[in-house]
């Protein structure tokens, strides 16, 4: 595999790429020395995040889930990415990058958050993973605040900020980067270019020819990466761990990776993405598709087979079936809607308490969930 020197020593327009779009070797130096069974384990995570994908909409459009987004398209950039890292490395992510979770073990707890329970946030923590963010770029700052921690208690891990494109016209996004090469933190700021913020392309989001070169204002290195070919974006990722975790006295540094991608779907199921694009461009988009390059690279190396992948389907049924049973088992108590609005509890919170139990006590849970 090429040397972290020589990978940050291209051009931020040089896109990293190892694989084409048909699953070809295009850059034999870079692809990473992995063992065949980590190199399954990705795609079937990769093809697990399709399916939860798939699932997830399906659910939300019967109004068993809320509102939630699609990473259809973008499963490369995270599975390789969070393969890249090391288990205890800390991970922020913004809404959309489900892969970081599927990678570290999907807690079924996960499905909660989307249908309306804060449990299923708090989940997170036990894989390193911050909470998912609704606002944008807010929590790069916390990010670089993490990376800093880091450093000053001399651990061996790194704060990972995952974002979209539209997050690097936020202030927040400016003040982390910035804070961040100031100080040398070790963090990894990993821009998911998919193209749309919203409905806003990506050309009227930036006058810059890529969204990489901008780590050159706060005085460290970017680099593109094809965020679909989820071997680029390891290799990437992992080189960039390592210039952040820099030892023997060199000077740690951070590092902002884009990775040129596509969203297939919907920005939310809220979002009706026919109203801004064209559906020749998410077909051109398609045939760059991640899954199937990868397995295309898999097949041809000897490492997949049609058993192999009917099993891993197989289980990926049964794992995404017995999550959704459990969390619609789940029964909530409305009463924590009053646990974390405050650190403590003020005399505003205690009285609508008060009141809420009254009601409570006096139509029972079921009348009083209906608003009857």
């Amino acid at each position: 595999m090429a040397s972290t020197d020589d990978l940050f020593s291209r051009d931020p327009d040089d896109r990293v790429r190892v694989l084409d779009a048909e699953g070809n070797v295009v850059a034999p130096e870079l692809v990473p020395e992995l063992d065949d069974e980590t190199f399954v384990a990705m795609y079937r995570d990769m093809r697990f995040c399709r399916r939860f994908d798939e699932r997830m909409i399906s659910l939300q459009r019967q109004g068993r889930m809320g509102t939630y987004s699609s990473l259809a398209g973008q499963e490369g950039s995270q599975i390789g990415s969070t393969y890249a890292l090391a288990p205890e490395d800390v991970i922020a992510y913004q809404y959309r990058e489900h892969g970081a979770v599927v990678a570290r073990g999907f807690p079924w707890e996960y499905l909660l958050y989307w249908a309306g329970h804060e449990r299923g946030n708090a989940e997170l923590a036990d894989i390193d993973v911050f909470p998912l963010n609704i606002t944008i770029a807010d929590h790069l700052p916390h990010v670089v605040g993490m990376a800093m921690a880091t450093k000053l208690r001399d651990e061996d891990r790194v704060a990972v900020a995952h974002f979209g494109d539209g997050a690097t016209s936020e202030g927040d996004f400016h003040e982390a980067l910035n804070f961040a090469g100031v100080y040398d933190v070790p963090a990894l700021f990993v821009c998911n270019n998919n193209q749309w913020a919203i409905s806003t392309p990506r050309e009227r989001q930036t006058a810059s020819r890529t969204f990489a070169q901008k780590a050159r204002a706060y005085g460290f290195e970017g680099i593109q990466v094809d965020g679909m070919d989820p071997l680029a974006t390891y290799v990437v990722t992992r080189a960039a761990r390592e210039k952040a975790r820099s030892e023997a006295g060199e000077r740690p540094r951070p590092t902002l990776i884009e990775a040129v991608q596509y969203r297939y779907g919907a920005h939310t199921t809220a979002d009706d993405p026919s109203a801004y694009r064209d559906e020749d461009e998410v077909e051109e988009w398609r045939r760059k598709d991640p899954l199937d390059r990868f397995e295309s690279f898999l097949r041809e190396t000897g490492r997949l087979t049609d058993e192999r992948v009917a099993a891993i389907d197989e289980e990926i049924e049964e794992t995404l079936a017995d999550a959704v049973e459990r969390f619609e088992a789940h029964e909530a108590d409305p009463e924590e809607m009053f646990e974390y609005a405050y650190e403590g509890e003020t005399p505003t919170i205690r009285e609508q308490r008060e009141r809420f139990r009254e009601l409570r006590d006096r139509y029972g849970d079921e009348a009083f969930l209906r608003d009857e």
